[in-house]
């Protein structure tokens, strides 16, 4: 059962045990790759194509901006929603969700005769591509977890930075060579064969999502993905960006609208069962907030050379739209060139600094950029920011995976893109802003020494950040990306255990890590006959909640062999509420209360029911509770146990924090005998699981592996 503070969506299975073969083959990440770009290079490809589209339509120019706008808003909005519905249905069908919708978009806009049908396209093309990066994040995650490695290798998730960054870059380029030789309907129409590969190869190079869609009732549903905070985040975002899209002029009611729809949607999430915008995870996480709003400046200070710099070189300089978009190709080149080196890199503290450092000397260098520039300082000048882009994209990302809990990675990676795009709309006004008498140098200057304020400001807050050289520390000691997960390591620490109430045999544990296996100080055996294991809450509900589900359901059905083969009782738990148990609960039982408005706890559904992986014989027992203990109330545990007479207890659950923790603490009060599984054993949380197994569990029981079961049995013969 999650912890009381737990109150995220569980996680969802995709795939079933390790892939064969390389599990990141390019079967695998091409169609994540293509889907993640689809949206950067429709954010930038139509740049090139709004004055064709003006004069086809016969409409000012100025009208066609909000071709740009409404895609950016509906993308900012768009991706920490896809993120959420990834995690509640599934990332693969997201995926492919998402990319059908791109695939409609491209034939909407492709036949469109008037502005409205265009902006209709352009949202379908925000919505649909928006679940791109998300869902494959997510995907690339589970994929890692699945194959048993400590984390996807580097080059995957740079891989994905890669394409997502150059394409920006590349993006006007490759809208004028279409747009010059096709037409401006090529904006739209190059969606259609682009999408139809991507669909293809996401069919056939990604595994279905095993577990089936959980609907419920709308009121369910509506909780389960928190739709009015959604409809809150939507609200407040879009009066900030008409705010931000007015510069300079000062759009008072709009920025009141912001503020006050924020303050509201930040009191409802500190309320909702499963906020969608978890307000107590941005505050407790520091390191993850910190990189949100690192990554937005970044993103702010590139995307006013993007398009402050291109408006320039085309009305100061004279040159084309074409030839303005080829100046920035060697800005794309060096983007995914750095992204490249650093997703390499295992630490991010030192390529997020010497990002820091060449936004600021790109910033000042723009400071001497004039008409009278030689056209190669200017492309060199570009270059600077490419490799900024390329390496802060890459090592934001990777601190993005590092910091945000497993349950939420979709959400938080769509957040993550989400003040990426709150930056380029601040960029757009900050260019509104300083060219709005007229494109000139002046103006081009003033856009450099408000990038200069940015990039001082992105360099102390990356400087300063403590957390950073903490988890290089951290991850410089873990295995190399992609690795297996290795065995435990020796400790030296030794394990403080309580007296046992009945002396046995003592044989040797073997593994040392408490977080995962035993220790090494002897640990009395065990009689089969007189012992009980407890699989607590191994349901599909509880499961996706934790880090390496599979992993962890695998070791809780080797102690299941073990039990069968040895004698031993085997004690299912589950958690679940019938409609009697929702009514009596109390609205100030947290834990309870959310997961009655959340409805994912009701009892005859399959994600309440045991794992089917665990099968039950006929004489098992199998205790339903409605509360976290195993020992709650409403349960006949002690009795059972007694009548079969019993005095030892083998515990294995989900979660450590949760039904492992007060059902271990009353059992101890109540003198059995404990070994606690530490291997079948997983937390929402690795820090929490950590605390408790090396801090707080060995004052009440014996910590060791599934490994040492065998042993400990035949010492007892």
């Amino acid at each position: 059962m999650p912890s009381a503070g737990d109150t995220r969506a569980p996680e969802r299975t995709s795939e079933a045990g390790a892939p064969r073969g390389n599990p990141f083959g390019a079967r695998f990440v091409a169609p994540l790759y293509l889907g993640a770009s689809l949206n950067p290079v429709n954010s930038s490809i139509i740049a090139t194509a709004l004055v064709a589209i003006a004069a086809a339509l016969h409409i000012p120019v100025g009208d066609t901006a909000i071709l740009i706008s409404s895609l950016y808003l509906t993308s900012a909005l768009a991706q920490p929603a896809a993120g959420r519905l990834a995690e509640e249905f599934g990332p693969r069908r997201i995926f492919v969700a998402g990319i059908t919708l791109v695939l409609v978009a491209g034939i909407v806009g492709s036949l469109a005769h008037s502005l409205t049908a265009l902006i209709v396209a352009r949202v379908l093309i925000g919505a649909g591509t928006s679940a791109g990066y998300p869902a494959a994040m997510l995907l690339i995650r589970r994929r890692a977890e699945q194959a048993g490695h400590a984390a996807p290798p580097r080059e995957v998730l740079g891989g994905l930075s890669i394409t997502g960054a150059a394409t920006v870059a590349v993006g006007p380029a490759i809208g004028g060579l279409l747009i010059g030789g096709a037409g401006w309907r090529a904006a739209f129409w190059i969606n259609i064969p682009v999408a139809a590969v991507a669909l293809f190869l996401a069919l056939a190079g990604i595994a279905r999502d095993l577990d089936p869609v959980r609907f419920g009732s709308p009121r369910a549903l509506a909780s389960r993905i928190d739709l009015l905070g959604m409809l809150g985040f939507g609200g407040s975002l879009t009066a900030l960006m008409i705010f931000l899209d007015a510069l300079p002029r000062l759009d008072w009611p709009a920025l009141a609208a912001a503020l006050v729809l924020a303050a509201a949607l930040a009191g409802w999430e500190l309320r909702a069962a499963q906020p969608f915008l978890d307000v107590r995870l941005l505050v407790a996480n520091g390191a993850l907030t910190r990189t949100y709003l690192r990554n937005g400046l970044t993103l702010m200070g590139t995307y006013v050379i993007l398009y402050g710099l291109t408006q320039w070189l085309e009305v100061a300089r004279g040159l084309s739209a074409y030839q303005a978009g080829l100046m920035l190709m060697p800005m794309g080149v060096l983007t995914a060139l750095a992204a490249r080196v650093v997703s390499r890199r295992a630490a991010v503290r030192w390529p997020l600094i010497a990002c820091a450092v060449l936004l600021l000397v790109g910033a000042m260098a723009t400071l001497f950029v004039g008409s009278g520039t030689p056209i190669a300082a200017v492309i060199c000048v570009t270059a600077v920011f490419g490799l900024t882009s390329g390496a802060g994209t890459v090592a934001n990302q990777t601190v993005l995976y590092q910091e945000a809990p497993a349950a939420a990675l979709g959400t938080a990676s769509g957040l993550l893109r989400t003040f990426g795009y709150i930056g380029s709309i601040a960029s757009a006004a900050i260019t509104g802003t300083a060219f709005h008498r007229g494109v000139s140098d002046s103006g081009l200057h003033s856009i450099a020494w408000v990038l200069v304020a940015i990039s001082a400001l992105v360099l102390v807050m990356t400087v300063l950040d403590r957390q950073l050289a903490r988890a290089d520390r951290h991850h410089t000691d873990q295995p190399p990306a992609g690795a297996r997960n290795p065995g435990p390591a020796p400790s030296t620490e030794p394990t403080r255990a309580e007296p046992t109430r009945t002396e046995l045999p003592r044989t040797e544990s073997r593994s040392a890590d408490m977080t995962t296996g035993t220790h090494s100080t002897p640990t009395p055996a065990l009689d089969p006959a007189r012992t009980a294991l407890l699989l607590m809450d191994f349901q599909p509900v509880v499961l996706g909640a934790v880090p390496d589900p599979q992993g962890v359901l695998a070791r809780a059905g080797e102690a299941l062999a073990w039990a069968r083969a040895h004698g031993a009782h085997v004690v299912f738990v589950r958690v679940a509420l019938a409609d009697k148990d929702a009514a009596a609960v109390p609205a100030h039982n947290k834990t309870f209360s959310q997961a009655v408005a959340a409805g994912y706890l009701t009892d005859g559904t399959a994600a309440t029911a045991v794992h089917e992986s665990l099968k039950a014989e006929e004489d098992d027992l199998t205790v339903r509770k409605t509360r976290i203990s195993a020992f709650a109330s409403d349960t006949d545990l002690r009795a059972e146990l007694r009548a079969r007479n019993v005095d030892t207890l083998v515990l294995a659950g989900l979660t450590t924090s949760g039904v492992v923790l007060t059902t271990l603490r009353q059992a101890a009060d109540e003198d059995y005998r404990l070994f606690l599984l530490a291997d079948a054993t997983a937390d929402p949380d690795p820090e929490v699981h950590r605390v408790l197994m090396e801090k707080v569990f060995p004052h009440q029981a014996e910590i060791i592996s599934t490994a040492d079961l065998a042993a400990l049995s035949t010492a007892a013969q």
